[in-house]
This record gives structure tokens, C-alpha cells and sequence, in this order.
């Protein structure tokens, strides 16, 4: 089972006003394993970068000049992610960008129903709780000393660690085997208890005689046939 996933950043909010795409990050899955494969591209959004964005990401326009522009790089970015599914942390956000850039081109877009939102998953297994991904980096205690910006490659490692612990864990199979081990200790357990002798039920001198007495006042007790 392919998945990537994929975290993007761009000089704002809505690509509907102009803003563009300067930075893609995916991490193949492979059977919910990381690959080792990953894809990685500065894109030149050929306009200015806001204050604001470059606060967050830290991509000047001066540097991302120097990269190509999306037209360019369509075809390796499509060829990577394939037809497999999209692991992205607010799917809509991403997929808005990387269509918008698409339908510039006269390009298909990728479709909603290949992504696989992270937020929504964290949301229905911790209603109320924080679900951006520093917090469920903090709740799973995934290392963030390296994010003193965001990156769209950092932040795709990152959110595959977080997906792997939404699904199940890092380890597939670990509690599967940890429950194994408990029954077969439990198993071992049970057999080693000796087996109790049976103990006597013969009725007492006393016992028999009120018996005897009580089927005197019964018609045809069953039990003298």
C-alpha cells in the first residue's frame, strides 16, 4: 500500500487572490513503513513574498528566484506521487495550491478523494484537543528541536511520524505481539496449578434418615424407582 505525504508552502492564504507555491515535501509510505524516498522542490512563484509568509517559512523572494518555476517541474512532482494516496495535514489547504498550479498549466487536478486528512483523523480520536501538528508532535513526543521554521520536507517527516501514531503506532504489530506474549504467560500459568482430588459426597447416617423420612410424605418419589 503506496502512500505520500506531503505538506506544501506558499506566500499566503488563498491561491483564488494569487498566491502561489514555493515549496513541495513528500515521504513515500510503504505499507504505512517509510521508503527512504522522498521529494523535495523550491518553486519560483514568480511575484513578491508577503511579510507575513516569510515569517513563517523564511523563503525570500531573492532565493526562490533562483528555482524553477512549476511549469518546470510538474512532471517529476506527478511522476513521484503517482496514483497513491495523499497523507496531508488539512488536505484542502495543500490540494487547493497544487491545483490551482495544475489548472494554470490546462493540468488535470488531483483529486479530493485520494487525500487522507490528518487533521480529521485527529479530531475524531481527540475531540476537543488541539489538532495542529506541533501539538500532536508534543502529544506523541516526536522530536521538534529542528522545526525552527516551517519546511515543507521537514514538516512531511514529521507528519509521517504523526500519521504512523494516528494509525496505530510506529512499531505495526508491536501490540498485536505484546497481547500474545500475555496469554501465553497466562497459558503456562494455568497448566502448572495441580489437579485437586475429588472430594467425598457420601450422605452422613443423619442425612439419610431425614431423606427417608421426607419421601414418606410423597407419593411415588421417583427416587425409589
Amino acid at each position: 500500500m503506496r502512500e505520500i505525504v506531503l505538506d506544501t508552502e506558499t506566500t499566503g492564504l488563498d491561491p483564488k487572490s494569487g498566491d502561489r507555491l514555493v515549496e513541495i515535501g513528500c515521504v513515500e509510505l510503504d505499507n504505512h513503513l517509510p521508503t527512504g524516498r522522498t521529494y523535495h522542490q523550491y518553486v519560483n512563484p514568480e511575484r513578491d513574498m508577503p511579510d507575513e509568509a516569510f515569517r513563517v517559512h523564511g523563503l525570500s523572494e531573492a532565493f526562490l528566484a533562483k528555482h524553477p518555476v512549476f511549469a518546470d517541474i510538474a512532471d517529476a512532482f506527478l511522476e513521484f506521487i503517482g496514483d497513491a494516496d495523499l497523507v496531508i495535514h488539512n488536505a484542502s489547504f495543500d490540494l487547493g495550491f497544487i491545483n490551482a498550479e495544475l489548472q494554470r498549466l490546462g493540468r488535470a487536478s488531483v483529486e479530493n478523494r485520494r487525500a487522507i486528512d490528518t487533521v480529521q483523523i485527529a479530531r475524531g480520536k481527540y475531540p476537543g484537543a488541539q489538532a495542529s501538528l506541533d501539538a500532536l508532535c508534543r502529544r506523541f513526543e516526536i522530536d521538534l528541536s529542528a522545526r525552527a521554521k516551517h519546511g515543507a520536507l521537514l514538516d512531511a517527516e514529521l507528519l509521517a511520524d504523526v500519521y504512523l501514531e494516528l494509525v496505530g503506532g510506529r512499531q505495526p504489530g508491536f501490540e498485536l505481539a505484546s497481547q500474545r506474549r500475555r496469554s501465553a504467560s497466562q497459558t503456562v500459568e494455568t497448566r502448572e496449578k495441580p489437579a485437586r482430588p475429588a472430594r467425598p459426597h457420601a450422605p452422613s447416617e443423619a442425612e439419610s434418615t431425614a431423606h427417608q423420612a421426607f419421601l414418606e410424605k410423597i407419593k411415588d418419589p421417583i427416587w425409589r424407582e
